[in-house]
């Protein structure tokens, strides 16, 4: 075979195209589901479902505050679970010791946790906002956005590398999006104000990408530095924030709540429906992704809609049922097949690490599947068959400094 091809021979040679497809009906023949199909699959799909249910009763508890008794104050909504967050997890960093504790995070990092609290707040806020300016179709389609964003922004900084499928299972769920909004215009849901759309529509797509960078700091300080922390940050700077644009945007709005029990029982379920959200969600991002958890979200509108179908008297249609079967599909795709960091990027160790080994799981993790990774491919390739890439290694010299040349 020649070392140079400027005409295209060899990729078009019939002889590489048949080695392709032999190469494809043998992974084909291979397919085991209860390799894809495990009990990790099922716990995923299923912790993925609990945060689409408690995304369902913020939505509940806020229709109903907003249709029957006439309650503005999303801002103060959100500032109830972020002071929920700030009271628990802002309070355990606080009698911490170490370099966890709260004042020394503050010392290190004081001003990115500002950032992410800022990108948080706003985000839900640019959101509701939304609502005033377009209609709820805009909102269900421009709201997925935060999908593609999120992708983007993890393959360039946390070095995710996405495989066919996973973008396959990504445009399967927003097909079921797309189901969901063809529902609502046959049962003549097409909600919210069109007093400016260009301005509402843009609102939306600006929440979707604040979304997507906090949900992509979420996603490396769970992974690299701690839950807790995260949540115990973004509770501190969410509440001083929030509590500061509550005071200057709505204390009017909130002075004019005529309360009782039930105004009460539900600003109460709704806190605690979100700050359950904040506290469950940073586990389900450890275990997948936060994209993972995006694309189970899109079901929560869904659910919102099957309990309207109760609570409000809403049109049923059977293109509800066609919507949620189609995301389900997308998002069990998805996480059927895990991403992996990109192989020709080395792996780093995290924050803390320290020569001769790591202390942090995931860098052990990354650096199994990156070997997986390369064993796969050069098993395809023909290359040292019989032999694994760790034998490999052992056999290369090792520097006076007592480590490998290859990680």
């Amino acid at each position: 075979m020649a070392e140079k091809d400027p005409e295209g021979i060899i990729a078009t040679d019939p002889r590489n195209n048949y080695d392709r497809k032999c190469l494809i009906i043998r992974k084909l023949l291979k397919f085991n589901p209860k390799e894809v199909f495990t009990w990790q699959l099922v716990k995923t799909v299923a912790m993925g479902q609990g945060l689409a249910v408690l995304m369902c009763g913020t939505a509940v508890t806020s229709q109903y505050l907003a249709s029957d008794y006439h309650v503005d104050a999303p801002m103060f909504q959100s500032f109830m679970s972020y002071a929920l967050l700030c009271l628990t997890y802002t309070t355990a960093l606080l009698f911490r010791t170490g370099n966890g504790n709260m004042f020394q995070i503050l010392k290190k990092r004081w001003w990115k946790y500002l950032l992410v609290g800022l990108v948080d707040v706003e985000a839900n806020y640019t959101v509701v906002k939304a609502y005033q300016y377009t209609t709820l179709t805009s909102i269900q389609l421009l709201d997925c956005f935060v999908i593609p964003v999120l992708m983007i922004l993890s393959c360039w900084f946390l070095k995710t590398c996405y495989r066919p499928v996973h973008y396959v299972s990504v445009c399967v769920c927003l097909l079921g999006v797309g189901a969901m909004v063809g529902a609502d215009l046959l049962a003549g849901r097409d909600l919210g104000s069109t007093s400016d759309v260009l301005l509402g529509d843009g609102l939306v797509l600006l929440s979707a990408s604040l979304y997507a960078v906090s949900n992509l700091c979420q996603e490396y300080t769970v992974k690299h530095l701690s839950s807790v922390e995260f949540l115990g940050m973004v509770g501190l700077f969410g509440t001083l924030i929030s509590g500061i644009q509550l005071g200057v945007l709505e204390h009017n709005n909130v002075a004019n709540i005529q309360w009782d029990w039930r105004i009460g029982l539900l600003f109460a379920a709704y806190g605690l429906c979100m700050y359950t959200l904040y506290s469950c969600m940073p586990i389900v991002v450890k275990k997948t992704s936060a994209t993972a958890v995006n694309l189970s979200l899109l079901t929560a509108d869904l659910l919102s809609l099957f309990c309207g179908l109760f609570l409000f008297q809403y049109t049923f249609s059977g293109l509800y049922i066609v919507s949620l079967v189609i995301i389900l599909v997308g998002f069990v795709s998805f996480n059927a097949v895990a991403t992996t960091p990109n192989p020709a990027d080395p792996i780093t160790p995290s924050v803390g690490w320290e020569e001769g080994g790591y202390d942090n799981l995931d860098d052990i993790i990354n650096e199994e599947v990156v070997v997986a990774v390369l064993e796969e491919q050069e098993e395809e390739e023909g290359e040292c068959p019989g032999v694994s890439w760790n034998q490999r290694t052992q056999n290369e010299e090792v520097p006076a400094g007592g480590r490998s040349t290859k990680m």
